[in-house]
């Protein structure tokens, strides 16, 4: 087990250590975003390389999203027994191993242990890792830590995109998943090297200076606004991973896979593009719930995403449109992963923050289950992607309704309540 470092840096040091620190947790998030966020670019070749249906290979996504949410209060457990450098070097590895062993798959079970569940426990480990060390080194600004790294994780793809798009398209899937597993697994491992925890006494006492009492999670599980943002993130969540696992399938029916935009492949390009958008979002839309309110914030944005969304499917025969409007999607999207921590940790307090999070963001993995395998039957059984989008059409809007109409009023009583009590 790491020593926490108590001693390790004086007191005018630990200013430049925390930024440090900083910077080399969105280095391992960005390192680990390319699973999830490039998956898109993998389905043609892999379909060609394991056969079966669309839906079958839409497991592997779901696998992917399902261990790295459900995982993740055991996983911040053993971060904190063993230290973040152990775990994230082990998560690193982990990522990296899951494309190596994939290049050689053959059916969807290896494919499953290998994409899916390999990569899904590794990039688990990292993201639960690194957010538990951000707060921890930032315990006056941790919504602005957590959204730079959060941030990082929807950005690190616009790195990566363009050069696998281009190794698939020379090189096939195989070399393209050895490579850059070796590079993602190699980029993740030298960072966590140097990541530690902070010092003891002087974090601890400010720590000591700024929390305050906060709900447990047996008690968060009582509260129905805890299983109203459960509902409404796994509705968001649905909407989001159907366009990041399905975007490459509904492409090609939109005779978009060949097309060119400004020069640029039209795929590649949107996949750019929105993870871009992706990251922008996140500070973005969390600087606005504070000055706007969180409810409103979110209604805002759900909104967004929906008309980005009806849009992009009445002019899904048009490349540009295509390209731009997965942008605007991707903006109304991403800004889950900071308005709900937020408005979580407002509700609930600070004190089980991380482990209250870990129990919320299990509603991303039924989002992928939804909006992975499940879509790919919905898609199935109509011949049309129609009816997916006007699936995710209604989910969004229906979020936007319940932040506005039954959260905002739901979490101002419990407020009160607690207020009432304290």
């Amino acid at each position: 087990m790491e020593s926490s470092g108590a001693a390790a840096f004086p007191h005018s040091e630990q200013g430049a250590q925390r930024w440090l620190q900083l910077a080399l947790g969105v280095l391992c998030m960005m390192a680990i975003s390319s699973p999830q966020y490039v998956w898109a670019l993998f389905t043609k070749p892999l379909l060609a390389q394991v056969g079966g249906s669309l839906a079958a290979l839409q497991v592997t996504f779901s696998l992917l999203i399902v261990l790295q949410t459900f995982f993740s209060p055991f996983q911040g457990w053993l971060v904190d027994r063993f230290g973040p450098r152990v775990l994230l070097s082990a998560g690193s590895v982990m990522t990296g191993l899951s494309w190596v062993l994939s290049a050689n798959a053959s059916t969807h079970l290896q494919l499953y242990l290998s994409y899916g569940l390999l990569g899904g426990l590794g990039t688990g480990i990292i993201y639960v890792g690194v957010v538990g060390l951000v707060v921890r080194w930032f315990p006056r600004k941790r919504g602005f830590a957590v959204g730079l790294v959060a941030a990082g994780y929807g950005f690190g793809a616009i790195v990566t995109t363009f050069p696998i798009a281009d190794s698939l398209a020379h090189s096939g899937f195989a070399h393209t998943a050895r490579v850059f597993g070796v590079l993602i697994g190699l980029v993740g491992l030298l960072a966590a090297q140097a990541i530690r925890r902070p010092p003891s006494e002087p974090v601890h006492a400010e720590l000591a200076a700024t929390a305050a009492p906060g709900t447990t999670p047996a008690q968060m599980l009582r509260s129905p606004v805890f299983w109203l943002m459960f509902l409404m993130m796994a509705m968001m969540s649905t909407s989001g991973l159907m366009v990041i696992s399905q975007m490459g399938a509904f492409a090609k029916d939109f005779g978009i896979t060949s097309s060119v935009v400004w020069g640029m492949a039209a795929l590649p390009l949107a996949l750019t593009i929105d993870r871009f958008a992706n990251g922008l979002t996140r500070p973005f839309f969390g600087w606005l719930s504070d000055v706007v309110g969180r409810e409103n914030t979110m209604a805002l944005a759900f909104g967004l995403e929906a008309v980005a969304m009806a849009l992009w499917l009445g002019l899904r025969g048009d490349p540009l449109m295509f390209a731009l409007l997965s942008g605007v999607v991707f903006f109304g999207w991403g800004e889950i992963f900071s308005l709900f921590p937020s408005t979580l940790t407002d509700t609930f307090g600070t004190r089980h923050a991380t482990t209250n999070y870990g129990i919320l963001y299990m509603a991303q993995g039924i989002g992928s289950i939804l909006g992975g395998p499940i879509a790919a039957l919905v898609h199935h059984a109509n011949g049309s992607w129609s009816a997916v989008f006007g699936i995710m059409i209604a989910l969004d809007l229906g979020a936007a309704l319940l932040a506005l109409l039954v959260l905002k009023p739901a979490r101002a009583r419990y407020l009160a309540r607690r207020a009432l009590a304290a």
